[in-house]
């Protein structure tokens, strides 16, 4: 039926069961890895669940931006890449302070907890994979996920670092990593966000 909107209404109706589905899995890997990452005393599984976080947000930035105009959901980008930006100089401030008063990173937690993180972040983008061509919000979304396994392998390999060398240094330096992940995606969501808000903008004037 031409005209009748349903198009429209069904990817919307497809993006947020996806978005929620990711919305959940990466809260809940948050609050499990934080945990899991305070207990480890590790940088990099802390980063790690910061960035888990970082992503929920993003999340349900993109489930408020479902149905929304070209524009909200650029602005609704753009938030989620500034606090992914924010959550990512958060990190590194955090790993100054390890450095200087110290940290006894447990390497088997780490592998153990950056192997479930892994398979979590995986599972992530098998859901997204048929929308992540898709509006800004949800190439946000995907491009947040796809940082996340690269994130989660550091992890896993700085455990194995820190069981090898018996130092706490490749954790500090995998946190390290991680941030910088965090904050290139930021950089590209931003840059992405920013080239639809100024369409969209043109297509208003």
């Amino acid at each position: 039926m031409s005209g009748c909107g349903c198009e429209v209404e069904i990817k919307d109706q497809s993006q947020r069961q996806v978005l929620y589905w990711l919305l959940g899995i990466n809260a809940t890997m948050f609050v499990i890895e934080m945990g899991i990452g305070l207990l480890a005393d590790s940088t990099a599984l802390i980063a790690d669940s910061l960035d888990m976080l970082a992503d929920a947000v993003v999340y349900g930035v993109a489930l408020y931006a479902i149905g929304k105009s070209l524009l909200h959901k650029a602005n609704a980008a753009r938030i989620s890449g500034f606090f992914q930006m924010a959550l990512g100089v958060l990190i590194i401030i955090d790993i100054v302070r390890r450095s200087i008063y110290g940290s006894e990173p447990v390497s088997g937690q780490m592998m153990a907890m950056g192997a479930v993180a892994l398979v979590a972040n995986v599972i992530c983008l098998v859901i997204i994979r048929k929308q992540r061509n898709e509006e800004v919000h949800m190439r946000a979304s995907w491009i947040f996920s796809a940082n996340d396994v690269i994130a989660n392998l550091g992890v896993i390999f700085a455990g194995v670092l820190v069981f090898w060398l018996d130092s706490r240094w490749p954790d500090l330096v995998i946190g390290v990593i991680v941030s910088c992940v965090v904050l290139r995606g930021a950089k590209m969501i931003l840059e992405d966000a920013g080239n639809e808000r100024q369409r969209a903008l043109n297509a208003q004037s």
